[in-house]
């Protein structure tokens, strides 16, 4: 199989990798960026305390999520990507689910990204792309859109992951490949594995990870030749149950309230931890509530547990000092359990850390900030868990703060 082969090639421990790893966990190991957060804060209470457990003995946590993997330095929803995750210590991993032609589940971050996180513009299924190759001229950047809609799985098969970017000067597909950002590298993309949404389960159930799968929205009108969005929706859930995963190890996710809506209602034990995603949008204030379009009590009463934000809606500016906003402070008073998400997805800070920190961006100065931002997040904010793009920077937290 597949993704066997590929799990064997990673040598994923120094001894043999059991069936059921769950109890036999991978090895966890922080790396250097931790200490090197560390270093860079400010003398103080948080560096004392974080710098008291450079010694600690790294392990496994559930509040540390793997957010596409480890993609700050792995081609995202890669096997390669989560196993680093895991390595990293990552409790939780994700699968971003969206379907082929053939409406099979395979793990991308949006069902028409192929033409940033694969090489499909350089491949023979160019010419399947639902927009092909169209090179920069004047003021109009390079531009393709390739839709996981638009070829089968056993097409998906044949494409050869790479980091997530494009070069929007270029003039030829071969160019367009390039574009990564400068924070990020391309040391660890050769011979990266694609993965099905049911392989992610076998994958992240070999690690002894548990599970988030994001149910993305389609590209493509729904139904998708007879295939509805509670088709989709279900399908997700069916190959959890058909793995033999218990609902208590999956959070699964949406931006579509209705999907989650309907995993509490046909799902009830996978929608006891459904998971509501939200992003900030224009006019939002994480200090005044006239803003927020989330009712938290009517998502209680319609039975929503899980509420994900983005970064940006839980942190405010408190007198010149990162703090929990009113927004993080509410949705908890009224029982919604919190997860937060990117962190370290905004490559170093010192330019205010973009649009994750944008509510914050005036106070931001440094990358020691990313461990500021996770302590608000942790202690005032009170979240469950913290997606990262480099997992080892929260279990470190985790582990050192005992959560």
């Amino acid at each position: 199989m597949r993704l066997t082969t590929a799990l064997t090639a990673l040598a994923l421990a120094p001894t043999a990798l059991l069936a059921d790893a769950h109890s036999t966990p991978v090895p966890v190991e922080y790396g250097a960026r931790p200490a090197y957060l560390v270093d860079k804060l400010p003398d103080g209470d948080l560096k004392d305390k974080l710098a008291s457990c450079m010694g600690q003995t790294a392990s496994k946590s559930d509040f540390s999520i793997g957010h596409r993997g480890a993609p700050l330095m792995f081609p995202e929803h890669t096997v390669q990507s989560n196993v680093a995750a895991a390595r990293q210590g990552a409790g939780i991993l994700e699968c971003d689910v969206t379907f082929t032609a053939d409406h099979e589940l395979v793990c991308r971050h949006a069902q028409n990204d192929l033409h940033t996180t694969t090489n499909i513009l350089v491949s023979d299924l160019a010419e399947k792309c639902t927009t092909g190759f169209t090179a920069a001229a004047g003021e109009e950047g390079a531009s393709a859109e390739c839709r996981t809609s638009d070829i089968t799985l056993a097409e998906f098969r044949t494409l050869t992951p790479k980091m997530d970017s494009a070069d929007a000067t270029a003039t030829t597909a071969e160019d367009y490949q390039g574009g990564v950002a400068s924070f990020r590298t391309q040391l660890y993309s050769d011979g990266a594995d694609l993965m099905t949404h049911a392989e992610s389960i076998e994958l992240f159930k070999s690690l002894g990870a548990k599970f988030t799968p994001e149910l993305k929205s389609p590209s493509v009108e729904m139904p998708h030749d007879g295939f509805s969005q509670e088709d989709y929706a279900q399908k997700m859930i069916d190959e959890y149950k058909a793995a033999g995963i218990p609902a208590s190890d999956v959070w699964a996710q949406s931006f579509n309230l209705d999907d989650v809506l309907y995993w509490i209602k046909a799902e009830p034990e996978f929608g006891k931890q459904a998971v509501y995603l939200v992003e900030w949008s224009e006019g939002f204030d994480e200090q005044d509530p006239s803003t927020w379009t989330q009712d938290f009590a009517q998502l209680k009463e319609q039975g929503v547990q899980y509420l994900a934000p983005s970064l940006n809606m839980l942190l405010t500016n408190k007198d010149g000092a990162l703090a929990a906003s009113d927004y993080a402070k509410k949705a908890s008073e009224a029982g919604l359990n919190l997860i937060a998400w990117t962190l370290e997805r905004s490559g170093p800070l010192s330019t205010g850390g973009g649009w994750y920190f944008q509510s914050v961006g005036d106070i931001i100065t440094d990358d020691s900030d990313y461990l500021v931002a996770l302590d608000v997040l942790a202690q005032d904010a009170g979240v469950k868990g913290v997606f990262s793009d480099w997992p080892a920077t929260v279990t470190y937290y985790a582990n050192c703060m005992g959560l």
